[in-house]
């Protein structure tokens, strides 16, 4: 059940009222902080745990599901996880969408017809060319997908959230990060958003200077992956970034702790 302030029940939110609610909570320098969960039983404990909306992780799901990352869990697969996970909670879901599961502004239309249809408000749209060697998308590419993806949650009447990821930083090794990489990344944040992303994702930056400059310079929220040397959530927000995503790490960790649990008991222990 849906409860208001008040603790009366109220009717349960729409799709279109979870987006609206979940575009709300991206403030710059009061971020949403997205814990990734990766099927219906880790959502509910995130949820449980206080958690404004929940993401999906790509990495993790595929995982969880026996398959490698890259789009190598299935679509249908990943479609029937999402339709699971936002069946058992009551915050936004945003899925994601990896590189979309098509090459084409055609292609990526249809499938992001289906994650909409599914009840998403939102999704991680990267510009890497999946099994293309450690290449991106030209912009004007990138821009023609993302007028896509919007196009088609147009048609839907569906205010979804686009959160229009760079991998520029995250393929390249950090000791060589430098202002044009920075530069490249503020050109794809405005072209970007100009095609209607609602959120600009960069993952693998590291260097709080470059992190601010990208932050003033973005016409859209930003939002930064918490890896071992990225300035903690309080800097990050101190910074200008309005979303903090943990990616695989939620997983890896459980996994982790689950294993070393197995081999304490088959070691009779």
């Amino acid at each position: 059940m849906y409860f208001t302030e008040k603790g009366k029940i109220d009717h349960m939110p729409t799709q279109s009222e979870n987006a609206n609610l979940f575009s709300s909570l991206h403030v710059k320098g009061n971020p949403i902080i997205l814990f990734n969960i990766w099927d219906a039983g880790s959502a509910q404990a995130v949820q449980e745990a206080g958690a404004k909306a929940v993401a999906t992780g790509s990495r993790a799901a595929a995982a969880a599901h026996g398959y490698g990352d890259g789009e190598e869990l299935p679509l249908d697969l990943a479609v029937a996880n999402l339709k699971r996970i936002i069946a058992i909670v009551d915050v936004p879901v945003t899925f994601d969408f990896e590189s979309g599961y098509g090459k084409t502004p055609t292609e990526v239309a249809q499938t992001v017809t289906q994650v909409i249809e599914a009840g998403a408000v939102g999704i991680n749209f990267e510009d890497q060319i999946i099994g293309g060697d450690d290449t991106l998308y030209s912009v004007e590419d990138q821009v023609a997908r993302i007028k896509a993806i919007r196009e088609a949650a147009d048609k839907l009447a569906v205010p979804f959230f686009i959160n229009a990821r760079t991998d520029v930083f995250l393929m390249t090794n950090p000791t060589t990060h430098n202002e044009a990489h920075l530069e490249e990344t503020i050109q794809r944040a405005a072209a970007y958003a100009e095609a209607g992303a609602s959120g600009f994702f960069a993952p693998g930056l590291r260097n709080a200077q470059y992190i601010e400059k990208l932050c003033d310079a973005s016409p859209i929220p930003v939002n930064l992956l918490v890896m071992p040397d990225v300035p903690s959530s309080t800097a990050l927000a101190e910074l200008g970034v309005a979303r903090i995503s943990y990616g695989g790490r939620p997983y890896f960790q459980l996994i982790d702790a689950f294993k070393e649990a197995a081999r304490k008991a088959l070691a009779g222990n």
